[in-house]
């Protein structure tokens, strides 16, 4: 399922959906073009005008607002914790995001390619990711997540 422009699709919209509990309008991850089990994720995220966070932000000249930014890198970070079969099976959500930068505004009609890397995994309940987003090979934003277990 792939042509000579697109990267290959390792997980589709649905098989994404079957792996994290978001949905709409926070389900922000369209497709996974490259996994390595337990250490790596690379992902798209195709911006659009029908976003319904663009009506307020800002009207007359539409931003992704930062903060959708990190969630959907916490998505694709939450996509390597959730296929690791040694981790206890549960919601995992934000416990710390440190050293984020925004470096380039997100519009509509942008694609985001989100990649994020699994830094630790401590007593199966706590984990850390790097993330980065770029549009057209530029980077837009990066920084460190962690993620808790939730009882």
């Amino acid at each position: 399922m792939t042509n000579s422009s697109e990267k290959p699709v390792v997980l589709s919209n649905e098989e994404i959906m079957g792996l994290l509990p978001h949905r709409y309008p926070f389900a922000l991850v369209d497709r996974v073009v490259d996994y390595e089990a337990g250490k790596s994720a690379t992902a798209i995220k195709n911006v659009t005008i029908n976003e319904p966070h663009f009506q307020g932000h800002f009207p007359g000249r539409p931003l992704m607002p930062g903060v959708l930014i990190v969630e959907a890198m916490a998505q694709v970070g939450g996509l390597i914790v959730t296929q690791m079969p040694d981790l206890p099976k549960g919601l995992f959500v934000f416990a710390g995001i440190d050293s984020v930068r925004f470096r380039r505004p997100v519009v509509p009609g942008d694609q985001l390619l989100i990649n994020c890397e699994l830094i630790s995994i401590k007593r199966q309940r706590f984990g850390k990711v790097k993330g980065e987003a770029r549009v057209d090979g530029k980077l837009a934003c990066s920084g460190e997540l962690m993620f808790s277990l939730v009882d």
